[in-house]
């Protein structure tokens, strides 16, 4: 049985639930949150859709004893109006981070051995403190890091060539945040290097990975908040693991050599991360990656 749980029913995490409503990718999903009314309200929103479906899900809100056989728990807990406009996702540290603490200890003690997919932020760090606090594998604590600045990515490059974004191949690395890169060595577009669209069409590539390392913020700005693209992000990476796809694709996972969970490509599974690969950088690509970890760690220092 494909069993779900999402902590934190805000707007993402509410986000994630109706997709997976919507779409009938679980068996049984167990909704928590602190705040019991909303909990509820947003509980009952759900069940009311159920007749309006194809697709039958026992929904309900729980507690963490309900998650202790959960295939996948995804943490959706935020602060996201500690953010001022500009500002850093390392801003919900400081509430984020213990919050991820307790949640995390709860899991253990309830002996939850699934995956947990993380989308708090700053990602990258809180998707840490939830593999210390649980003691899980670190395959299986990931975060959804870079996927969607990947996206945005191929989104930025596609409305310049008035491509559909899923022409486009290629990632974004490094933190889910300020020092996060676009890896040009990996993108090609119709099976063309980048390099060579660049020279045709004049790209401007600087003015293009600025796009993707803005554009949460560019939502934020409008509406205050963003949840839809991240939301899909999540669910995608979710379809991933349940299916036991064995699919090449782009998370925050733990990096043994840099010592710190950081976007890059890797096979989702059943187990989370199932298998790495070596991904070919360019040598100054190669030292984008490492000061982009060092960011991380400088900050967190800051922060915790």
């Amino acid at each position: 049985m494909r069993k779900v749980g999402i902590v934190g029913i805000g707007h993402v995490g509410v986000t994630v639930a109706h997709i997976i409503v919507s779409q009938g990718l679980a068996d049984e999903l167990v909704l928590i949150d602190h705040n019991t009314a909303k909990l509820a309200s947003e509980e009952l929103d759900l069940r009311d859709s159920a007749s309006l479906l194809d697709k039958h899900i026992f929904i309900h809100a729980g507690n963490y004893n309900d998650l202790a056989d959960a295939e996948v728990v995804i943490s959706a807990l935020g602060h996201i109006d500690l953010i001022t406009e500009g500002g850093d996702r390392f801003e919900e540290l400081r509430a984020n981070a213990p919050e991820a603490r307790q949640v995390g200890a709860d899991l253990q003690h309830v002996g939850f051995h699934g995956v947990l997919l993380v989308i708090s932020n700053p990602v990258d760090v809180i998707t840490g403190i939830y593999q210390k606090a649980t003691g899980l594998p670190h395959n299986q604590v990931i975060g959804t890091g870079t996927y969607l600045d990947t996206a945005r990515l191929k989104r930025s490059l596609a409305d310049i060539l008035h491509l559909d974004p899923r022409s486009i191949n290629g990632y974004v690395l490094g933190e889910h945040g300020d020092s996060q890169f676009a890896a040009w060595s990996t993108v090609n577009v119709l099976g063309e290097n980048i390099d060579t669209l660049a020279q045709h069409y004049d790209l401007n590539l600087t003015q293009i990975e600025q796009a993707a390392r803005i554009g949460g913020f560019t939502v934020f700005s409008g509406k205050g908040y963003t949840n839809f693209a991240i939301a899909h992000a999540a669910v995608s990476l979710l379809e991933l693991i349940l299916s036991d796809a064995h699919r090449e694709s782009i998370v925050s996972h733990f990096n043994i050599e840099l010592g710190s969970y950081i976007s890059s490509p890797a096979v989702i599974g059943r187990e989370g991360i199932v298998a790495e690969f070596n991904l070919p950088l360019h040598d100054d690509e190669k030292e984008k990656l490492l000061a982009s970890a060092k960011a991380i760690q400088q900050k967190t220092q800051h922060l915790i």
